[in-house]
């Protein structure tokens, strides 16, 4: 029961680490707007979340993901981490990059085996859009910073004409994880 439930979780859950982050600029000016966004994303994120509808309905989570630079070095991230449902374990993985004004990429391995396609996306400001898909499942997940070490995301299927919210996703920047120098006696 778990098991198909952790397949499109799983992608949907490593969708909203990849395309949320605090919006800080410390990088030089030359880089883009999307690429500062997707850098600040780098290091470890934590959080509950919870499903709001359909068949697994008030089933709570948790989530530990791990944000880095895309491997090509294009504008774009590459993430690893666990999701947790009770007992149930899913190891999360996406990478996603630039292509034209919108973003690709793949979570687990993509729409055509476990996962989730992203076909489009954009940047704007403290938020970030991106539509999914997955056979003929299409949605939108929406994260929105809250200060600079947390985040809200919400993820939406297409039901008829309108966009219905499935999952609720609230993480929160690992500041104990973050290395702060070498301390000498």
């Amino acid at each position: 029961m778990y098991s198909r439930f952790f397949s499109l979780f799983g992608g949907l859950a490593a969708l909203t680490l990849v395309t949320s982050a605090p919006a800080f600029a410390p990088q030089a000016e030359a880089a883009s707007r999307d690429q500062v966004f997707f850098q600040s994303v780098a290091g470890v994120w934590k959080g509950p979340g919870e499903i709001v509808a359909g068949k697994y309905k008030g089933t709570k989570f948790s989530c530990n993901l791990t944000g880095s630079s895309s491997p090509d070095g294009d504008t774009g991230i590459k993430l690893d981490g666990t999701c947790r449902v009770g007992v149930f374990q899913q190891p999360m993985s996406a990478v996603i990059t630039q292509s034209g004004r919108g973003y690709t990429g793949k979570f687990l391995d993509g729409a055509e085996g476990k996962g989730l396609d992203i076909v489009s996306g954009s940047v704007s400001g403290d938020k970030v859009v991106m539509g999914i898909n997955r056979a003929k499942l299409n949605g939108a997940m929406v994260a929105s910073l809250r200060g600079e070490n947390k985040m809200n995301i919400t993820i939406s299927v297409k039901v008829e004409d309108q966009m219905v919210p499935v999952i609720g996703l609230s993480l929160d920047r690992d500041l104990d994880s973050i290395a702060v120098g070498a301390i000498k006696e």
